[in-house]
């Protein structure tokens, strides 16, 4: 079996665990079953980990839960960036759930180093080190970044997690508020490391 078909038969199993249908769709991921092109796409039933919430689902944990809200809905980050010391320059307001915390870019299928740190380090922040944190995470609608994202944070050892599939287009549709979000800064220590790239067409 030559490399190509051994890491196509490998993603494959690695879907079929997470209850994403094999389809031809599966050259879409990688090795590690992480969506890695086309993100914006329809989605799944159920989430690689955790629970699926609808939008009456997601309010009643929010009266009841106090569960983190982290959107992950991604922005460019621009060459002029390390000079200016503005790591995320979104190119519009983005605006998301109350309370919500914006981490742009952790959903992308593979994330350099640096973006590995800030992904884990914030997740670290906002729990306090808890593991069983309730944990919601959002995109907008056809967003694969949010599936990602949830399968990331079970890998590095959370548990209580949530998949909110439709995003802040559901949100609003359902005529529920939102409110200007501002993306969580990288660490300026990393800004050198991180390719300063137009990484915003996941389309």
């Amino acid at each position: 079996m030559g490399f190509r078909a051994a890491s196509v038969l490998l993603t494959a199993v690695v879907l079929a665990v997470s209850g994403v249908a094999v389809t031809a769709d599966s050259d879409l991921f990688n090795a590690e079953g992480y969506r890695a092109e086309r993100y914006r796409r329809p989605l799944p039933e159920q989430p690689p980990a955790g629970q699926r919430l609808d939008t009456e689902a997601l309010r009643e944990l929010i009266e009841t839960g106090q569960p983190i809200l982290v959107d992950v809905l991604a922005i460019q980050v621009r060459p002029e960036t390390a000079e200016f010391g503005i790591a995320f320059l979104p190119s519009h307001q983005r605006y998301h759930i109350p309370g919500s915390h914006w981490l742009p870019n952790i959903g992308y299928g593979s994330l350099e180093p640096p973006m590995e740190r800030y992904f884990s380090g914030q997740l670290d922040r906002l729990t306090k080190g808890n593991r069983d944190a309730p944990l919601v995470f959002y995109c907008i609608t056809d967003c694969w970044m949010s599936w990602n994202a949830i399968k990331r944070a079970h890998s590095i050892g959370y548990r209580n997690l949530y998949w909110y599939p439709d995003g802040t287009d559901g949100w609003a549709e359902a005529g529920l508020p939102l409110e200007p979000g501002e993306p969580v800064p990288l660490d300026p220590a990393e800004l050198d490391k991180y390719p300063h790239r137009n990484i915003c067409n996941y389309y």
